[in-house]
Order: structure tokens, then C-alpha cells, then sequence
């Protein structure tokens, strides 16, 4: 298995290899955003800005005026809090090209404890007009969408990753930019899951199958904009929604599902994530136990959801 944050610092180290239109800021993590692949290869196109997460997003937007694009890297509790006004007043309001990329969220952060995992970067970052957020499911399908990210003009949050993950695609799959993918079918529920929690909600999905309960997965990497062709689908055709995310249960993925079903065909919705707490410090197995983000949570979340169906 191959975390996000390596995976994510090889494939900008492939991609520069033919391109030379972006450079990577970095606020001293390259080692735990991955980054530190580029650094080795690129030292010349690697801007090491230090502890100072507001300077190197205003240098971003500073850059972003020439035909460079600016790739932004620290952990996702600063990209969200520390250099937010930044990001709101300086990237997005111009609409400037940059793209920032964070890593460390959820609990998945493990030992770094509550200080260092984001539980509100979905929220916060979705809020800010003009502004991109996507969060991949794996190692594979970030390495796929990084040249369409990079081609297509305008400031993008990119959650990438902490701990090793399971691929849940094949190295052939084709995404299509801005739509939930489909990784199971099923027709009385919809399970659907975003990062670490997308190979957790196709084990849910298979331990379901096994009782007869038949769920659709879905991947909603693009949390903005988020395919609501997709979810409304969902909605008329399974009748219930089970949302997963290693985020607070207010703002995220959950939170913008539930604004898309109530404005559009309301069905019953349960969130499995963090429950408006912060985290421990520990292994982020035992931390996703703890906190009710593993395959039988949400397995029980869909039994509970089914009951609630008209």
C-alpha cells in the first residue's frame, strides 16, 4: 500500500519531467507532505518559505500573476486556519491559479494528536467562493486527476493524505473530472464516502451484501463542485444515504449531501464521522475504531437509515 502524501510527491515529480509551468512552495514538510520527491529531483523549482504559512501563500499569489503555477504544501490544520485569510482574500477573491495541497486530516493523522488533524477543512474551504476542493480515494486516482488539476485554471484545495491506503481503483480506471464514481451497485441504500473512508464504505458495502442489504458506493472526491446529478440519483433510486468522512460531522461531506437531498428529492441521511469532538493522539487504526469510522459503523449506520425509509 502507498500513502497519498508519497504518491502525491511522485507524480509532481513525473509530471515535471514534461512540464515546467509550476513550481512547489513548501512551509518545511516536505517529508510529510511527500514533497521532498520533487525537492530531490527539482531543487531549482522547490521553494522552501519555512514555518510561515500565511508569507507562502501570499508569495503563491504572487507568483500566480506570471505564467507559473503555484502548488502549495503544508499540513491541512494550517492550509485551513493559519494561512485561511490568505487563501479567502488572496487566492480565491482574485481567482488566482493556485493550487494548494494539504495533508494530515482527520484522525487518520494518528500520534500527532488533536493539534495537528484537520476535522473542519471541507467546511472551510468549501465555503470560500470560487474555490475547488477535491479529495481523492487513493494513490491511484490522485496520480490520474493531478495533470487535469494542474491544466484547469483557478484556485483548488487537494486533500492528499497521511497513513497507506488500499487501492480502490484499477491503475486503467478513467475518471471523469467532477463526477462521483460508482464502485457498487445496489439498490437499497447509498453509501456515500470520501478519502480514507471510501475502501471502508466497499468493505461495509460487501459485509451488507453478505444480509442481503445491497448497497451503491459512491466516491465523492469532488466535494466542490459536487456532482448532484449523482446524489439526487441516488436519492430517487435507493431512498436512503449514508454519508462517511474523517471530518467533523458539521460542514462536510455529509453536511453539503444533506443540502443537496433536502433541496432536491429528501430521503433519510446518516453521517458516520467525527462527532463534533477533537481527537486523540494514537495509531489511526485504533483512533478510527474509537471514534466509529470503521466498516461495521457504517454498516450499522445503513441498517439504521433503512428503517428510517418512507
Amino acid at each position: 500500500m502507498e500513502n497519498m502524501r508519497d504518491a502525491f510527491g511522485k507524480v509532481l515529480t513525473e509530471l515535471a519531467a514534461s512540464r515546467d509551468d509550476f513550481v512547489v512552495l513548501d512551509a518545511d514538510v516536505a517529508g510529510g507532505t511527500g514533497t521532498y520527491h520533487f525537492r530531490q529531483a527539482y531543487p531549482d523549482r522547490f521553494i522552501q518559505c519555512g514555518i510561515a504559512e500565511q508569507n507562502m501563500f501570499s508569495m503563491a499569489a504572487g507568483l500566480a500573476e506570471s505564467e507559473v503555477i503555484p502548488i502549495v504544501t503544508c499540513y491541512a490544520v494550517f492550509a485551513s486556519m493559519r494561512a485561511i485569510e490568505q487563501a479567502r482574500n488572496s487566492i480565491a477573491y482574485p481567482e488566482f491559479n493556485v493550487k494548494i495541497a494539504a495533508s494530515h486530516l482527520g484522525v487518520d493523522v494518528g500520534p500527532d494528536g488533536a493539534s495537528h488533524q484537520a476535522l473542519e477543512d471541507i467546511a472551510i474551504y468549501r465555503s470560500i467562493p470560487r474555490m475547488t476542493v477535491v479529495s481523492p480515494a487513493d494513490p491511484v486516482e490522485l496520480k490520474a486527476i493531478m495533470p487535469y488539476l494542474l491544466d484547469t485554471p483557478g484556485p483548488l484545495y487537494l486533500r492528499t493524505g497521511r497513513s497507506p491506503l488500499p487501492n480502490v481503483f484499477d491503475t486503467d480506471t478513467v475518471f471523469e473530472p467532477g463526477k462521483a464514481n460508482v464502485l457498487h451497485e445496489g439498490e437499497d441504500a447509498t453509501i456515500m464516502a470520501v478519502g480514507v473512508m471510501v475502501h471502508r464504505a466497499l468493505e461495509a458495502a460487501i459485509q451488507l451484501a453478505k444480509e442481503g442489504i445491497f448497497c451503491r458506493v459512491l466516491n465523492m472526491s469532488w466535494l466542490k463542485p459536487m456532482d448532484e446529478e449523482a446524489v439526487v440519483k441516488a436519492a430517487r433510486e435507493t431512498g436512503a444515504i449514508v454519508t462517511c468522512e474523517d471530518h467533523n460531522k458539521y460542514g462536510g461531506l455529509g453536511g453539503a449531501v444533506m443540502e443537496i437531498v433536502c433541496e432536491n428529492h429528501p430521503v433519510p441521511v446518516e453521517r458516520v464521522a467525527i462527532n463534533d469532538i477533537f481527537g486523540a493522539s494514537g495509531e489511526p487504526e485504533d483512533l478510527a475504531r474509537a471514534y466509529g469510522l470503521m466498516p461495521e459503523d457504517i454498516a450499522e449506520a445503513v441498517r439504521k437509515v433503512i428503517k428510517r425509509k418512507a
